[in-house]
């Protein structure tokens, strides 16, 4: 019997793909507590779950925003099959919408068929091509692209008398990342972090700016050349009327530059030797005033060792007239809750001291402190809410890159949704939910786009009639303003956003400014 010769394939069957294994199940029968449920998949649906995203890029389009952003951006590729850098940068933006903190996260939009359209782009890329876009672009470019675009959408307004926020956040790390260095971190000692040095316009909650350092390089010391170089950035007619900040900033360095350039300031001070000698001195003293909140205030001048003058420094104390609980340990070091009873005759106090170049009453310098809490809230949010505990790499220059898109996005949204409610500012945990999340079905018809939107919150319908107002607004900037600069028209829409903070009075760019 002959030998029987097999013919020849390219693709063996041990080699050829198990394709079977990709596609959807069909029809899956599920019981439920409504009854039994038929499931279906639809691989070729058009719909999105964040369907209300329409609206936000009407506002970035008419104010010229993405666009300018994305051609400025300093990302160059030479291969004809690297992706665009619109669909590069626009997925980034996408991903931090989404509340993402890790560039895993992105998968999760590469199935998006309405998205992608919306914002020009032609698909939603990988995480891998994010992360090696970022790579391949220079440090120094990087860095002037993301400052031109943050001043480009909070130099507006600046304007009106503002609180200029200085403060530090810990990022923690688990790997071998560079600059994951062991500094000061309350909650995990010993963990390496990053450092975030922020800057921020504590009334309108914007982020001016944010430098990643190593976790090691956490003090004042490493916040000053930022902070110099941020107010040169932004010229002397647009200086913070107050420059605020915690025991990490109430030192000689700091406040000896502020006033060399004639900058107000208030900070904190730590409790040290000194510090204490001085309240035990003004603590028998008459003419304690009302600080606001319960607490009570009193001036004095004081001169530290290091310091180069005295300046003004307000005591605030506050009487504790509750039972107080006393923690301590023993001697096999577990924890010990007491009680002491405050009785009669007796006052215990809690103390704060302040340092100020102001020369304001005693009650607006402790509410003007007080107003400094709200910095942590920001904190919070923009790491919890906005990728800023994530989207780690093994080099600190796309954490910094990361950091600084972070925070122009924050101020995009945050001037959106003050488009639609200007009366108080919404964190993303509760404006997501009501202006951003909901599930579009894209329907195309006699040559129109449509998107069907159903939105499942309580406050559905309130949501959609205020983005309707928002729309109609863009819309009438668009129309009447035709002749207009992109600088003029975000002027525009820059005002009706602050209108509240503004007054109602009506920005108007400088001469110089120049276009993003």
């Amino acid at each position: 019997m002959a030998n029987e010769i097999l013919p020849l394939t390219p693709h063996p069957t041990g080699e050829q793909p198990q394709v079977a294994t990709l596609l959807l199940p069909g029809t899956v029968s599920v019981d439920t507590y409504g009854g039994r449920v038929h499931v279906e998949w639809d691989n070729e649906g058009a719909v999105t779950p964040l369907g209300q995203l329409p609206f936000f890029i009407d506002f970035l389009k008419a104010g010229g925003l993405f666009d300018g952003w994305v051609a400025d951006g300093p990302l160059e590729y030479r291969s004809p099959n690297a992706p665009k850098k619109r669909d590069v940068f626009g997925t980034v933006m996408l991903s931090i919408l989404a509340g993402h903190w890790r560039y895993a996260h992105m998968t999760a939009l590469r199935g998006d068929l309405v998205l992608p359209e919306l914002l020009g782009m032609d698909r939603v890329v990988s995480e891998d091509a994010v992360r090696r876009a970022l790579k391949t672009m220079d440090e120094d470019k990087a860095r002037e692209w993301c400052h031109r675009h943050l001043d480009y959408c909070t130099f507006a307004a600046l304007g009106e008398p503002w609180v200029l926020d200085v403060d530090t956040t810990i990022k923690l790390l688990y790997g071998h990342q560079e600059g994951a260095e062991v500094g000061y971190n309350p909650h995990k000692p010993g963990r390496p972090s990053h450092t975030y040095h922020t800057y921020m316009a504590a009334n309108l909650r914007l982020v001016l700016e944010v430098d990643v350092k190593a976790g090691d390089e956490h003090t004042s010391s490493h916040t000053g050349p930022g902070l110099w170089a941020l107010l040169d950035r932004i010229g002397r007619d647009r200086w913070p009327a107050l420059l605020r900040g915690d025991a990490g900033f109430g030192n000689e360095p700091i406040m000896r530059e502020a006033e060399s350039r004639g900058l107000p300031y208030l900070f904190k001070l730590r409790q040290t030797a000194n510090v204490k000698r001085a309240i035990t001195r003004i603590m028998g003293q008459s003419g304690w005033g009302d600080a606001g909140q319960g607490w009570q205030g009193k001036e004095t001048e004081l001169r530290l060792t290091g310091w180069g003058r005295q300046r003004r420094i307000i005591v605030l104390r506050r009487r504790l007239s509750k039972s107080l609980a006393v923690a301590e340990r023993d001697g096999a070091g577990q924890l010990c809750l007491g009680f002491a009873e405050i009785g009669k005759g007796h006052e215990v106090y809690e103390y704060a001291v302040l340092v100020t170049s102001l020369d304001t009453e005693i009650l607006t310098i402790g509410q003007l402190y007080r107003d400094r809490a709200d910095c942590e809230n920001n904190f919070d949010e923009l790491k919890n809410q906005w990728g800023w505990a994530g989207f780690t790499t093994r080099d600190i220059k796309r954490c910094q890159i990361m950091a600084r898109i972070g925070a122009l996005v924050f101020d995009w949204w945050n001037l959106f949704v003050r488009l639609a409610n200007p009366d108080r500012h919404l964190e993303a945990i509760t404006s997501r939910p009501l202006f951003l999340h909901a599930i579009a079905q894209k329907i195309r018809h006699a040559g129109q786009t449509i998107l069907r939107i159903a939105n499942p919150h309580g406050k559905a319908r309130w949501a959609a009639q205020v983005l309707a107002e928002v729309a109609a607004f863009l819309r009438t900037i668009k129309a009447n303003a035709e002749q207009l600069t992109d600088e003029q028209r975000w002027y525009r829409i820059l005002s009706h956003a602050l209108r509240k903070f503004l007054k109602g009075r009506q920005l108007h760019p400088p001469p110089r400014l120049t276009t993003a």
